[in-house]
């Protein structure tokens, strides 16, 4: 995991405890291989709007519709792997 990385998982991290509510024990314990989707009761259908707003907001970058989908929330790596390209692009 590279520094770039490790910071946006941090930041990542932060979004989930403080725009849904996730206890910070459990974020702090999200590692690439993490589920999200269907395992964290606080990430929904109805919040993955707000998060995807957060995310946008906090990394300036811009996630068009096409861009969300079902894998991209399926495990915590590929969500912060999607913020790192994005990021970088």
């Amino acid at each position: 995991m590279t520094a770039d990385t490790a910071s946006h998982a941090d930041q990542m991290r932060r979004i989930l405890i403080e725009v849904l509510g996730v206890p910070e024990t459990a974020a702090a314990g999200l590692d690439a291989s993490s589920p999200l989707f269907g395992a964290l009761p606080e990430i929904d259908s109805m919040a993955v709007a707000g998060l995807l707003t957060e995310m946008e907001d906090r990394f300036g970058i811009v996630i068009d519709d096409d861009e969300v989908d079902a894998d991209l929330f399926a495990t915590f790596g590929n969500l912060v792997d999607f913020i790192a390209r994005k990021a970088t692009a």
